[in-house]
């Protein structure tokens, strides 16, 4: 059998067992066969033909490594192609397809965590009236950046909200995150208005007569894209006069700082963002130390 049909048997056993164990989105475990179909190209090509995953050695991930360090490919995302790497082999060794893990002793790099761009809460507030609620559509958007805002949400959590996930009732909304694991997540006071809006005078209207689970639509009744969203997001910052630097966690990440600045402990803005670990939620640690700074400066004696 050739290396190529080999290694393509192998990453099929690995994106299902990754799957069958993680429930991994179909968007994670393509990152992982990226990176390892990668390093597979990179192997047949520095040794030859015959050689699969399988025999690789421990010289020859260092080696890779270092060809994408003297290619000046991103830290980042070297590190992301060694985890994968290392997750990969673990996986074969426990499978028996191999005796040693090439990947053992090859140390991850600490890369340094930046507290990713945010906005003010002047530049939110600006963003959410730029939406022209005149229009169904405009209602629709307002609305969809309310909850944004409320909620956390990532934009793939937004877009994939169902009309059952909604409780108006009760003022929450019950979120599938990543690897299928569910939490409830309350929207506030303005939020729940605009949902209440939205669903009672513009989303019939917008459908049609046309049938969809789908929480929010667009004019065709359709699901709306993350890119279509996106897209909003970008137009709505522009007609508000916000330049800074934009990407699609931006009112996520404005949520989590906002809550910090607000006095919300570190734990429970984790468990709204839907974080596994707390490790992943601590790039906003320095936002909390900058409120006791401030703190500190104005009510003690010596401050």
């Amino acid at each position: 059998m050739r290396a190529f049909e080999v290694n393509g048997a192998v990453l099929d056993e690995f994106s299902d067992a990754l799957w069958l164990e993680d429930g991994l989105s179909r968007n994670t475990l393509q990152s992982y066969r990226s990176d390892l179909q990668q390093f597979g190209e990179w192997l047949a090509k520095k040794r030859d033909e015959k050689n699969s995953f399988l025999d690789a050695s421990h010289s020859d991930l260092l080696a890779f490594l270092a060809d994408k360090v003297s290619a000046r490919v991103k830290a980042a995302t070297t590190s992301r192609e060694l985890s994968s790497l290392k997750r990969f082999y673990r996986f074969l060794l426990r499978q028996g397809k191999i005796q040693v893990d090439p990947s053992l002793n090859i140390e991850t790099p600490k890369l340094p965590r930046n507290l990713p761009a945010s906005l003010t809460e002047t530049d939110v507030e600006a963003l959410l009236d730029a939406p022209d609620v005149k229009l169904p559509l405009g209602v629709r958007d307002r609305t969809m950046l309310e909850v944004l805002y409320a909620s956390g949400l990532r934009v793939s959590e937004l877009i994939s909200l169902q009309i059952a996930q909604v409780s108006l009732g009760m003022g929450v909304i019950r979120v599938t995150g990543k690897g299928g694991k569910e939490r409830l997540v309350p929207l506030g006071e303005d939020a729940l208005e605009w949902v209440s809006r939205y669903v009672t005078e513009i989303r019939s209207g917008l459908l049609d007569g046309r049938s969809s689970n789908a929480l929010f639509i667009t004019a065709r009744g359709s699901c709306m894209t993350r890119q279509a969203f996106w897209y909003l997001i970008k137009r709505y910052a522009r007609q508000a006069g916000i330049i800074k630097p934009l990407s699609p966690h931006t009112l996520r990440h404005a949520f989590a700082t906002h809550l910090l600045n607000h006095g919300a402990d570190l734990r429970v803005v984790q468990l709204l963002l839907g974080h596994a670990d707390i490790s992943t939620t601590q790039i906003y640690t320095h936002v909390a130390r900058e409120r006791l700074k401030r703190l500190h400066s104005t009510h003690h004696p010596r401050g």
